[in-house]
């Protein structure tokens, strides 16, 4: 069985919207804004690359990060080189970016743990905040790789839903502040 890992940046009030400056969100690119950039707070993505087996994404971030990430080959040669998994109902066969390598089409969350039932390393997901929250109430997530900001944005996509559901205890395995006042937070579901 795998691991199923979200990984996300998050303000302190939970928003996960535009981190990296994706348009159409007024506080779009927030991660990199009026925050001093300190390396050691980033070692987790970093990681996250070496240790994954495959990327899972939902449609809005596959159409984003697709055409950018083959050309950054330093920065995601791992991610560039992994399978990678696209959770849509209406994303096409030939939707897809044929130079980046490996993709496949689930087309349901029941998809999603028939994968996870697979032999292979830890699925790593990243932006993608609807499938995120979709996930979460499933119950399919099985780590929290989070960032978290020390900015409030109001506004924007959260990393979980309002769904009305069963306690989830979650257990810390990784935990760090750093200069920055980045929060390194890594999470294990308990079942």
């Amino acid at each position: 069985m795998r691991k199923l890992i979200v990984s996300a940046f998050v303000s302190l009030d939970g928003v996960i919207e535009a981190p990296g400056g994706e348009p159409g969100y007024r506080n779009s690119g927030w991660t990199f804004k009026d925050i001093e950039f300190e390396p050691a707070a980033y070692e987790l993505k970093g990681r996250e690359q070496e240790e994954a087996g495959a990327l899972l994404l939902g449609r809005v971030s596959y159409q984003a990060f697709a055409p950018v990430w083959p050309t950054m080959t330093e920065e995601f040669a791992q991610y560039n080189a992994m399978p990678k998994y696209v959770v849509s109902t209406t994303l096409q066969e030939q939707d897809l970016v044929t130079n980046w390598g490996e993709t496949t089409i689930l087309r349901s969350l029941d998809d999603v743990a028939a994968l996870k039932a697979t032999e292979g390393g830890p699925i790593i997901t990243g932006g993608s905040g609807l499938l995120h929250q979709n996930l979460s109430d499933a119950g399919l997530v099985d780590r929290y790789h989070l960032l978290v900001y020390p900015v409030l944005l109001g506004a924007g996509k959260r990393l979980f839903s309002s769904t009305d559901k069963d306690k989830q205890q979650l257990k810390v395995v990784e935990s760090e502040t750093y200069s920055n006042g980045i929060q390194k937070f890594v999470y294990d579901v308990v079942r």
